[in-house]
């Protein structure tokens, strides 16, 4: 059954703190409930979203260490750099998108062997 959260403001502090949490798998959930609502409603902030969750599982993926997790990490976080660039002021919800955006570009820099 399909998900979904209206609150994105909400689900965004909660994507913030479990990135911080290094709780990447359960960030990109928590997410994905409030990206549903703007992919059926064809929202511009939609595709930022959704490169903020494949931002969260690339991490999911460096840190289950699976066989080629490197690979598959660099893959989805693809989706991530992409659309980063729709972060600009006047979006709403501004401050939140460009902190999300900054602790996945933090995380890269401390993945620099995958991402450089």
């Amino acid at each position: 059954m399909l998900t979904m959260n209206e609150d994105l403001e909400g689900a965004l502090r909660e994507y913030l703190a479990l990135m911080d949490a290094g709780e990447y798998f359960e960030a990109h959930e928590v997410l994905e409930e409030a990206w549903h609502p703007l992919r059926l409603r064809k929202d511009p902030l939609a595709n930022l979203v959704k490169g903020l969750i494949n931002g969260a599982i690339a991490f999911e993926h460096l840190k289950r260490n699976r066989n080629k997790a490197a690979k598959r990490a660099q893959r989805v976080i693809a989706s991530f750099e992409r659309h980063k660039n729709i972060c600009t002021e006047g979006i709403e919800h501004y401050t939140l998108f460009l902190e999300a955006c900054n602790r996945v570009e933090a995380l890269k820099i401390q993945h620099t062997e995958v991402f450089s």
